[in-house]
């Protein structure tokens, strides 16, 4: 029997097929295995945020799931005119939960019914661009549908110290609670804005020091954001 050559390229080149397809086939199944817990930690961690627009923080994991069972009362959503297409339910998960920054451009709106201590919030996603990349936040609104309750930022790859404070800095996102999100014409009105060009504190915020295209990329996120629900508020409240 003639003897294998292990130097010949035939040899090398389905040597080498070979091992390209068992190493694919293990990260396949590894990737696949790990899934299930990787979406757990992936929706654990959108609850934690949600929590923190509310202004409940610093939970450990178990608390933090019950706690969104608790004030989470449905995670419906909406369209573009203000109705409700899907009302979700009670500590949901399958509704408004699951959508993402495409089904907000594509007009599909999630949207977070809460009672906090006996008292109506909403709290709706708004996605937009900082300087390295994409940013999203939460917002609490209060039952009046015009007023911020609560925020919290998050990005993707802000500048450590600079952009990144929209996310790390609890006292900056704490400046937004009790802002006006909208006018007595039913427009957005909530900015962020150079301390400098401040000129109505109901409704403006300064922006993070050092970081001025990621605050105007949180101040268009706010901007567009609010207008996609604009319709809905103006069912809820009195403007």
């Amino acid at each position: 029997m003639a003897k294998l050559n292990t130097n010949s390229n035939t040899y090398i080149i389905a040597y080498s097929c070979v091992m390209v397809v068992v190493v694919a086939f293990l990260l396949a199944f590894v990737s696949s295995s790990l899934k299930p817990a990787q979406d757990v930690n992936v929706a654990l961690d959108k609850k934690k945020q949600i929590l923190a627009a509310l202004n409940i923080r610093n939970l450990s994991d178990e608390q933090s799931t019950q706690m969104y069972e608790q004030v989470v009362n449905a995670d419906a959503i909406i369209d573009s005119e203000g109705n409700i297409t899907a009302p979700g339910e009670k500590g949901g998960e399958k509704t408004g939960f699951r959508l993402n920054s495409a089904d907000y451009k594509a007009g599909k709106l999630a949207i977070f019914l809460c009672n906090v201590e006996g008292k109506k919030k909403y709290v709706v996603p708004v996605y937009g661009m900082g300087l390295w990349g994409p940013i999203w936040g939460y917002i609490a609104v209060n039952e009046d549908g015009k007023t911020v309750y609560g925020a919290y930022f998050n990005h993707e790859g802000e500048t450590a110290g600079l952009g990144a404070e929209i996310k790390d800095s609890q006292t900056w996102q704490q400046l937004f609670k009790g802002k006006t999100i909208y006018g007595a014409n039913g427009k957005p009105v909530l900015k962020v804005k150079k301390t400098s060009e401040i000129k109505d504190k109901s409704c403006e915020v300064d922006a993070v020091t050092g970081a001025t295209l990621t605050s105007v990329g949180v101040s268009n996120m706010l901007q567009e954001g609010f207008a996609k629900y604009n319709k809905y508020f103006k069912k809820q409240g009195d403007f």
